[in-house]
């Protein structure tokens, strides 16, 4: 086949809809740049590919930036739960990991404000210094087959929240050996609670 020939495959009609390969970086603007870059490093764990005092990129795996930050001077703050994207959410490699991450950035006073155990995934939800919303999570199942299968139970529908958990009580517990499967499971909501009583913003 020759080139001209495989483009022509390229922009055939048949193909259909193409979903993009990855989602490759998310940009913030900010009138804090600095306190949003060291932020930023901190919580991920990222190196600073660039940054000039006005633009800073960040990567933390092997993509060429993963975050972008955007210094504007003079930005109004976000009003609260005005439309727009909810939160942005990290996987981390294991529940060890996360939980090593939540014990580092408490001993540099960032703390969650919401930890939940969604059911696919245990999360710990923080606020960057423009209040925008960061989950970092870990999946409670090995695959996304799992992960589907227990979604089409019935559990999630009967409760699409969670249940908040203390991540200090889950921390003594990890260190106290008890099996990770229990550590994952997702528990019943308390007696006289409704999902509803789960939410944190």
């Amino acid at each position: 086949m020759s080139r001209d020939e495989d483009r022509n495959a390229k922009l055939a009609a048949g193909r259909g809809r193409l979903a993009p390969i990855k989602l490759a970086h998310v940009v913030r603007r900010t009138s804090r740049f600095d306190e949003m870059l060291a932020w930023y490093q901190s919580v991920l764990g990222a190196d600073v590919v660039h940054s000039d005092g006005m633009f800073a990129f960040l990567t933390y795996d092997d993509e060429h930036h993963r975050i972008a930050i955007a210094g504007i001077p003079g930005l109004p703050d976000q009003p609260p739960l005005a439309a727009g994207t909810d939160h942005v959410a990290f996987t981390h490699a294991d529940l060890g990991d996360l939980l090593h991450t939540y014990a580092r950035l408490k001993s540099e006073g960032i703390e969650p404000y919401w930890c939940i155990n969604h059911g696919p995934t245990t999360s710990m939800y923080y606020k960057d210094p423009d209040g925008s919303r960061v989950e970092l999570q870990v999946d409670n199942f090995p695959t996304a087959e799992e992960t589907n299968r227990w979604i089409r139970s019935g559990d999630f529908a009967a409760n699409p929240i969670g249940v908040v958990f203390d991540p200090e009580d889950l921390l003594a517990r990890y260190r106290a050996g008890e099996p990770i499967e229990e550590l994952r499971e997702r528990p019943p909501l308390p007696t006289g609670t409704t999902p509803f009583d789960m939410l944190r913003f």
